[in-house]
């Protein structure tokens, strides 16, 4: 992630992929599954549906509890908004109409295997991040800077376990 200037209320993208050497079914049961995620992410404590729901549709909504050294902890509500087994999984987190962030994994087939991406975007709705710009309105771009390298880092590891938890299945 390079330096952009971006802002918050520009809404900032990340995403990576790679290729896996397995089936987008084999792979879907990992990306659609919120319970592996917090086994892979640095962040991501624990989850669990709510209302409930056992497993992804569209409008589910899960609870996520998350902690960072800088940030803290905090519990969020995510509600699932792109379901097409085994294509694409999308959460928004907190209200779906402005989510703090949205999040997306895309499988695409690709010859014996599957190009695999995570996605990620901040806000454009309030989030902890928000907090921070508001203490510090003069360091916004580096404040979203680097909350972005932490998404990336987040969002290659994520992609790296799945890949190994997928090629592993053989």
């Amino acid at each position: 992630m390079e330096w952009t200037g971006q802002v918050y209320a520009d809404t900032p993208t990340v995403a990576s992929r790679l290729f896996v050497d397995a089936p987008p079914e084999r792979i879907w049961r990992y990306v659609s599954d919120i319970h592996v995620m917090p086994r892979l992410s640095g962040e991501l404590r624990e989850v669990v549906w709510l209302d409930g729901v056992t497993g992804p549709g569209i409008g589910h909504r899960f609870e996520g509890r998350s902690a960072h050294p800088s940030m803290g902890e905090w519990t969020t509500v995510s509600t699932v908004i792109e379901l097409e087994a085994p294509r694409r999984f999308g959460w928004a987190v907190g209200d779906p109409e402005a989510p703090s962030s949205t999040w997306r994994f895309a499988l695409r087939s690709e010859g014996s295997g599957t190009v695999l991406e995570q996605w990620a975007r901040m806000g454009p709705g309030r989030s902890g991040l928000s907090l921070a710009i508001e203490a510090m309105p003069d360091k916004e771009q580096k404040i979203v800077l680097v909350r972005l390298r932490e998404f990336e880092a987040g969002i290659e590891a994520n992609l790296a376990a799945i890949k190994d938890l997928a090629e592993a299945e053989k």
